[in-house]
């Protein structure tokens, strides 16, 4: 397994300068967007901007080792930060000092990492897909939401408590609109219109620099901070430090619910995209290793002065589109950060935050979805209906209970479809073919035999749903003698199910009707042999197809094989 997981990377055999070319410039370009990005999505996750720069460097090369894409680009990204931010909003009191916060960031993006590892490392990687992609459609919409309605104060120039669920901020929010500051307003929807036209008009060029620019140079000139609008500061030079929180079972038990959201919708998020291009590049993402390489990521973000962070849609496709071809290009990113964090920072002084906002608000409109809720009703009712409890519950209650909501209601409807399996009653449709009568009723149908299709495997929570069927069945259709069972949709089928159609087989043998079984799956028969069928029905559950099962019963009919070949049971 270690061998495996920590191997020397694929992608460095055969690198040459074709790759080198493509991802200095991916890396570049992916570079110019991530650095205002990470600012601002640190002072969404409640911490200041330097924050999320420590975030989008030394966690890349750690994803660049361990992850199994090659151009998915992980860094801050907007659900994960304002999950940052509610978690130590839970923790923390509401004056807690930048420092103390920092700490607990860290140590939450710690805990997300050694998370994500152990699933990785034990290749737990399965349990992501118990999340539903309704769930993660609904959370992500509502999440943005939240996060746009987050970002209003910034926008307005006011100064709110906040809250943990959108009809708290949105109340807090209608509640200070009297102290609204028009400068800081109109540039902040200035922003937001520009960035909103880029988005729309499909500008490749990276209007954010100019946006940030103009707005940095507009504040400086004219003074605007003397007369209300604030700025970002003073942002600290240097190299991320190795600053590792320090550890407390309190801490961690208190944490604890957060990071496993955020574990989910982490890589939910993460391996959607990387699966994504891996399609379209025709090369294969190993779900346990990218639990590994986000993991890792995470856990250096934890032990220098970072949040959590994920792998971006966004910024991956443009990392993509931008000709990355190996991880290489994310390290040419983080390259980029660390000189922009040495060399660059007191530029950005005089940045609204404001513009930071309209960063954030225009980037999360492209997260909210409502035409998947329509594309889901119209496949799938029930997946249509776990979108929107997931989504509705996400704004009213909080982001970690409308993940919660969404995930328990989405194994609620499962375990109710497989606690109730179609059995389709069968008719002959031409010489051999059968169909379900309930989109067949012209099929022929014998008065004397019922035909029945399981279609699903058999275990103690659908049994008595089974049996009840079939009883109803007979009882509706008391000249029924023969009852074929067709098994081809079953493939498992558990003790108490066994116990359950033997029990069956018994009495319906006292009322004059007799079972046959076709299309048995090998592991199927092999449990019922061990069970005594083969004593209690012989050659009645050996029969391939329906065709040769019903040619067996003729058989039996004509010869009265039916009247004198009863199940062989004991006194």
């Amino acid at each position: 397994m270690k061998k495996r997981m920590f191997s020397v990377p694929s992608w460095l055999i055969g690198y040459g300068k074709q790759e080198l070319r493509g991802d200095a410039l991916a890396g570049l370009i992916v570079a110019v967007m991530l650095v205002p990005q990470a600012m601002a999505y640190a002072m969404l996750a409640g911490l200041p901007p330097v924050y999320g720069l420590c975030a989008a460097t030394l966690p890349l090369v750690a994803y660049a080792l361990f992850g199994t894409s090659r151009q998915l680009a992980v860094g801050p990204v907007a659900i994960v930060s304002l999950l940052t931010a509610d978690a130590c909003s839970r923790l923390l009191d509401a004056g807690a000092d930048v420092a103390t916060v920092a700490a607990t960031a860290a140590l939450l993006a710690l805990l997300v990492g050694a998370i994500q590892v152990a699933l990785g490392l034990f290749r737990a990687g399965f349990l992501i897909n118990f999340v539903s992609h309704a769930v993660v459609s609904g959370f992500t919409s509502a999440g943005a939401i939240m996060i746009g309605l987050s970002q209003l104060p910034q926008l307005l120039g006011v100064k709110t408590s906040g809250g943990n669920s959108a009809v708290a901020l949105l109340l807090e929010v209608i509640r200070k609109a009297g102290n609204v500051h028009g400068l800081t307003l109109a540039i902040g929807l200035t922003a937001t219109a520009v960035l909103l036209l880029a988005r729309y008009r499909g500008w490749r060029f990276p209007v954010t620099l100019p946006v940030i620019a103009v707005s940095i140079l507009l504040v400086w000139w004219f003074d605007l901070e003397e007369h209300g609008v604030r700025a970002v500061g003073a942002v600290p030079s240097g190299l991320p430090r190795w600053s590792p929180p320090s550890l407390s079972l309190e801490s961690l038990g208190s944490l604890l619910p957060s990071a496993l959201v955020i574990v989910f919708i982490g890589v939910m998020e993460s391996i959607a995209v990387a699966k994504w291009i891996a399609t379209r590049e025709k090369y294969r993402i190993d779900a346990n290793r990218e639990l590994v390489g986000l993991g890792m990521a995470n856990v250096v973000a934890g032990l220098f002065s970072g949040y959590p962070v994920a792998g971006g849609f966004s910024r991956t496709a443009v990392n993509y589109q931008a000709g990355a071809r190996t991880p290489l290009a994310s390290v040419f990113t983080a390259a980029l950060v660390l000189l922009t964090m040495m060399f660059l920072t007191p530029l950005f002084t005089h940045l609204p935050n404001a513009v930071l906002a309209a960063i954030i608000m225009s980037a999360v409109v492209g997260l909210i979805d409502f035409q998947e809720a329509r594309r889901l009703f119209t496949i799938k009712k029930a997946d249509g209906w776990i979108y929107i409890v997931t989504f509705l519950v996400t704004l009213l209650l909080g982001m970690d209970k409308g993940l919660v909501a969404g995930i328990v209601f989405s194994l609620v409807l499962f375990i109710r479809r497989s606690a109730r399996p179609n059995l389709a009653v069968l008719g002959r449709v031409g010489e051999h073919e059968f169909r379900d009568l309930r989109r067949y009723p012209d099929a022929t149908v014998d008065p004397d035999v019922i035909l029945l299709r399981i279609d699903s495997s058999l275990y103690f929570a659908n049994a008595g749903f089974v049996e009840e069927q079939i009883r109803t069945r007979l009882v509706q259709q008391p000249s029924v003698r023969w009852v074929v069972l067709d098994m081809s949709g079953v493939n498992d089928i558990d003790g108490v199910a066994v116990s359950m159609l033997t029990d069956l087989m018994i009495d319906t043998e006292a009322a004059g009707v007799q079972f046959l079984f076709c299309g048995m799956k090998a592991a199927v028969r092999d449990i019922v042999e061990r069970a005594g069928w083969k004593e209690l029905l012989g050659d009645r559950m050996y029969q391939v197809t329906l065709t040769q099962a019903l040619v067996s019963l003729a058989t039996a009919r004509q010869s009265h094989e039916a009247d004198s070949r009863p199940l062989n049971i004991e006194p």
